[in-house]
């Protein structure tokens, strides 16, 4: 299979800081890569560099069958991007935006006319069409900004955390448009830090961390490096949590996490339905007060905490985000 994204040892430096050191990834054509990481880990810094808006200090890329150094001006016509925050015009309705992209693209008056409204009905903006966009709610906001990447139609779609603030009803929209433009053959890199958002849509993920790519592969192969299945037990008593932690301890494939606040405790093991009934069991004939037990797959939390060694939590700001 044809690789429609190619990146070779890319490097990328803001002084001192290395927002890309060394990144180096694949994307099948007609499939979806999402990459994965914390903020300040360079996923932003790849895309800028794969869409030709940063040159890399070092390494090769290849998009579309472009180098995005030397090809540049012939690749921006064959790709589309979707930034973190819709870039539209807020003073514009929302077909003037579009019909104002197509021009950009040289597409010629008529025919941007005619590609805004073919895509303002794929969106479902419609009625929406002729309303100032300041207007638009923050899902129709998302939407008319990846019916602006998809003006020119591209084989490549460069979508950088598309759903980050959406509701869950916005998101899952944007996720089936999305599904819609693979199924037509469309090849997708996707940023995200959400894990069920990478598990609904990629075909493989890729996990960056500090400018390179940690793991690869789909998302239950990611899963299961960090240890597969979890028992997770609440208890009633804290005082029981050492005890229950020593006496399941040969369960356990990993370190235990207790959650003293919570009075939970979490064991990675390796055969889940075996391990809860095993767990339960023990509960049961030491007498220990159980307020919940059940079966669960690591979160988005347990792989970056096992592959980078600290927690993907979206609110937090690095020095190295602010450049990457």
């Amino acid at each position: 299979m044809t690789n429609a994204i190619v990146a070779e040892g890319l490097v990328k430096k803001y002084g001192t800081v290395k927002a890309l050191d060394g990144l180096s990834l694949a994307v099948p054509e007609g499939t979806v890569l999402g990459l994965l990481g914390p903020n300040g880990a360079g996923k932003t810094t790849t895309v800028r560099v794969l869409t030709t808006l940063l040159r890399p200090d070092a390494g090769r890329a290849v998009v579309a069958g472009y180098d995005v150094v030397r090809d540049a001006k012939r690749l921006r016509s064959h790709i589309g991007a979707s930034g973190q925050y819709a870039a539209v015009d807020d003073h514009l309705t929302g077909a003037e935006n579009l019909e104002m992209v197509g021009r950009l693209y040289h597409l010629g008056t008529r025919r941007s006319k005619q590609r805004a409204r073919e895509l303002l009905e794929r969106f479902d903006l419609t009625e929406a069409a002729d309303r100032p966009v300041r207007g638009y709610s923050g899902g129709m906001r998302r939407r008319i900004d990846l019916a602006g990447a998809l003006v020119a139609d591209p084989p490549v779609l460069f979508l950088d955390e598309p759903t980050t603030g959406l509701d869950p009803r916005a998101r899952a929209s944007l996720w089936d448009i999305i599904g819609e433009l693979v199924q037509g053959g469309t090849t997708v890199l996707l940023t995200t830090q959400y894990l069920e958002e990478a598990d609904r849509l990629a075909d493989r993920i890729a996990v960056v961390d500090h400018g390179r790519v940690i793991a690869q592969g789909t998302a239950d192969e990611l899963k299961d490096q960090v240890g597969g299945d979890r028992v997770e037990l609440t208890l009633t008593s804290a005082a029981d949590l050492e005890t229950v932690r020593r006496g399941l301890a040969a369960l356990a494939t990993g370190e235990p996490q207790i959650d003293r606040t919570a009075l939970r405790i979490t064991i990675p093991v390796a055969n889940g339905a075996a391990s809860l009934t095993t767990a339960l069991g023990y509960l049961a004939a030491e007498r220990v007060a159980v307020r919940d037990a059940g079966l669960r797959r690591p979160t988005l939390d347990d792989v970056f905490l096992a592959l980078t060694g600290h927690e993907a939590d979206e609110n937090t700001t690095t020095t190295k985000e602010k450049v990457a």
